[in-house]
């Protein structure tokens, strides 16, 4: 995607995805469309699968379905305006490990990220990538850490803003490998991208779906991928546990909400039609480039999504606070 497009749009963005009468909450009667609240700027790796999603649920439904970019505080400003949203089925959100766990751990919110939302659907499992500028010296983690040890306080890190799961990631690394790093927040993922690649910055803790385009085109340099596991649309890039700094593992989910109360039949009628779309070969593919998993059928429903944020909740939370991770 080109980088100048994006550095170019401010404020909220919408996209209109199709444009057939809204029968999917109202029988044969024409209603409002569906608005898909991406909590981070266009172009980062939310905003990527949201639009890939969004003309697709729109056929499912056959309806319009409208991506708006409300970015800002860590997410936690698009988080309120769903939560205050009517529960109609025509406001939901996409958001993942940092918006729905990790804010309710760090931030001051007008709402609960658990309470106050209907659980949709799981739509993916991804994972973060470590990487760097390309003019950065190191070429491999156990060089990086070097480096980083070797200039204490120098290093810059990108992140989607304060308390982030890229800022999470980064307190974990500096606090694993003994390093000072400075965090640079951003409005989300894709600005401080855009930084990256121009070398404005040195490092990212980053979801792979926003770095793997620009580690395959050779503008940025990957050091391991935080899984037990290598990716398939990244073969050779190492895990942590290769690179030499075994057991860093952070699973970056993204899943669906709706507000509070959104009436059962309506979730169900939304998830049925998330779950048509995943099922669909060409997001399939298009998710693996981007290093994203789609978890099996049984898995993409409101209880197990709830049940996984439940978890990661209770485990994540805990550790957050002990590390006295707060907003800037």
């Amino acid at each position: 995607m080109n980088r100048g497009l994006w550095a170019g749009l401010r404020g909220h963005v919408m996209v209109v995805c199709a444009l057939v009468g809204f029968a999917a909450f109202a029988g044969s009667s024409p209603s409002r469309p569906v608005t898909l609240v991406v909590p981070f700027a266009a172009g980062g790796p939310t905003d990527t699968l949201a639009r890939i999603l969004s003309e697709r649920i729109a056929g499912e439904l056959h309806t319009t379905v409208v991506v708006e970019n409300v970015a800002g505080a860590s997410g936690s400003i698009a988080g309120a305006r769903v939560a205050r949203a009517t529960p109609d089925g025509t406001t939901i959100t996409i958001g993942h490990w940092g918006t729905h766990v990790l804010n309710g751990a760090i931030l001051k919110l007008p709402y609960d990220v658990v309470a106050d939302f209907e659980p949709v659907a799981m739509i993916a499992m991804g994972t973060q990538l470590i990487v760097g500028r390309k003019s950065l010296e190191a070429n491999s983690l156990k060089e990086l850490i070097a480096w980083l040890q070797a200039n204490p306080g120098k290093a810059t890190a990108g992140t989607a803003g304060a308390g982030t799961g890229a800022h999470v990631a980064g307190v974990f690394f500096k606090d694993k490998t003994g390093t000072d790093i400075q965090f640079v927040p951003y409005r989300g993922a894709g600005p401080a991208m855009i930084d990256l690649v121009a070398g404005q910055i040195d490092l990212m803790f980053d979801q792979a779906s926003n770095s793997l385009p620009h580690v395959k085109s050779g503008a940025i340099k990957a050091f391991a991928v935080t899984s037990p596991t290598r990716l398939a649309s990244a073969p050779d890039v190492p895990t942590v546990d290769e690179a030499g700094l075994p057991g860093l593992y952070i699973s970056y989910w993204h899943g669906i909400w709706a507000p509070k109360n959104t009436p059962k039949d309506i979730v169900t009628k939304l998830n049925a039609a998330i779950i048509a779309v995943l099922a669909d070969a060409s997001v399939k593919q298009r998710f693996a480039e981007l290093g994203q998993e789609i978890p099996p059928p049984e898995q993409q429903s409101p209880a197990p999504l709830a049940a996984f944020q439940k978890a990661e909740t209770a485990k994540w939370w805990p550790i957050v606070k002990a590390a006295d991770i707060k907003p800037e």
